[in-house]
């Protein structure tokens, strides 16, 4: 592997690779940059993944965190197997094995997360194979009550409290302002309807906003009038998909980034929105609750139009802030006052700087980002040069 093949000022720092034929484990560690603290990213689980992959999702992370303001660095972790041929107990080998072979690096540089194939359980099973509760995040909410914590109170926070979803809420609401607009008075469609897309949709109607289409993989379900948040969840937990509900009109997959809406939340795949169908978006804000759903040139396309963009960089770090809430101990209710803080505070300042400096809001961040990593190098050099 050659790392400058992708690398660059910023990093990786490492590219770990680890073998072991015994349980057939074939993992991958990227740190990308430890400057403000020990990298933060999950560990996927996927017949495809590959190095490459883990470092874009990496720098990712690095960007997110910095933009907000968490004292972490960006990472990310893959483990090669299709789950669809592992029994539970093969599973947690390889979670095990694989923790175990990056222990010299975890918690001191690394912290780990669920991602795609992994969840609370499984990071219960690295931090019990790597032997240090603050080397994984998105535990059980009970696991960490032998550490610390009062009677009563649940301090792990899993993927299940839904803090990507709240933030991408939280996102939209501040977006809406920043244009002078009330959220309840707008419309909203929702693209992937799992763990962010159906959180997003349960905290904005919370907030009472109107979501009036949600797609999934078998297609979209929209009623200008208004969907029902409870009545959707319980028909995809029943059917398997959202096209089962019956009031509202089925449309293909891909005919909800075309809809009269206000506001449009791809929350599912890379470039969704993209330069085929960009020209045919009708909605005044996109809000990106996935990694990357629209393409650099769809961006542009959009930009001209006037269309507002909400950068994942932003808009979907509820997730990593929920990290941070568990990593010093906090409970999930001061976490969803965490990312509700840094979420809407990081929107509106990036938006109005990218208003001042006639940037598109991903060109403000980055700007943005990059400085404070910068700043950051300098400021350990400087203490580095000061202890010698």
């Amino acid at each position: 592997m050659h790392i400058n093949s992708f690398g660059d000022q910023y990093g990786p720092e490492m590219v770990i690779e680890v073998y072991e034929p015994k349980v057939g484990l074939k993992g991958m560690l990227v740190i990308d940059n430890t400057t403000l603290g020990p990298s933060k990213g999950g560990v996927r689980i996927t017949p495809s993944v590959t190095v490459q992959e883990v470092f874009k999702l990496a720098r990712v992370m690095t960007w997110k965190t910095a933009l907000a303001k968490l004292p972490f660095g960006g990472a990310k972790a893959g483990i090669v197997a299709n789950l669809k041929n592992l029994t539970r107990e093969q599973k947690k080998k390889l979670i095990q094995e694989f923790a175990k072979a990056i222990k010299p690096f975890s918690p001191s540089k690394y912290i780990a997360g669920p991602d795609i194939g992994t969840g609370e359980e499984e990071m219960d099973w690295y931090t019990q194979a790597n032997g240090d509760w603050h080397s994984a995040t998105g535990k059980p909410a009970e696991v960490c009550m032998k550490f610390f914590g009062k009677p009563g109170e649940k301090c792990g926070i899993p993927h299940e409290y839904g803090s990507t979803g709240f933030g991408v809420a939280c996102a939209a609401e501040a977006a809406a302002k920043h244009l002078g607009l009330d959220l309840k008075d707008l419309t909203l469609a929702i693209e992937g309807f799992g763990n962010v897309g159906s959180f997003a949709f349960k905290h904005l109607d919370e907030l009472g906003a109107s979501v009036v289409a949600v797609a999934d993989s078998k297609g979209t379900v929209y009623n200008p009038h208004g969907l029902d948040f409870n009545s959707i969840q319980a028909i995809k937990r029943e059917a398997g998909t959202v096209t089962a509900y019956k009031r509202g009109k089925i449309l293909s997959h891909k005919d909800i980034f075309t809809l009269p809406v206000d506001i449009i939340i791809p929350a599912s795949l890379p470039e969704v929105i993209n330069d085929k169908n960009a020209e045919k978006v009708r909605a005044r804000i996109i809000i990106e609750a996935a990694n990357l759903p629209v393409s650099e040139t769809a961006e542009k396309i959009l930009a001209k139009k006037g269309v507002l963009i909400v950068p994942d960089l932003i808009a979907n770090a509820g997730g990593v802030i929920s990290s941070y809430s568990e990593y010093i101990g906090e409970n999930p209710k001061d976490m969803f006052r965490e990312v509700e803080k840094r979420i809407t505070e990081n929107v509106r300042f990036i938006l109005e700087h990218a208003k001042d400096k006639n940037l598109t809001p991903r060109e403000a961040a980055l700007g943005i980002v990059k400085a404070r990593i910068a700043r950051g190098f300098a400021k350990n050099v400087n203490s580095t040069l000061a202890q010698r």
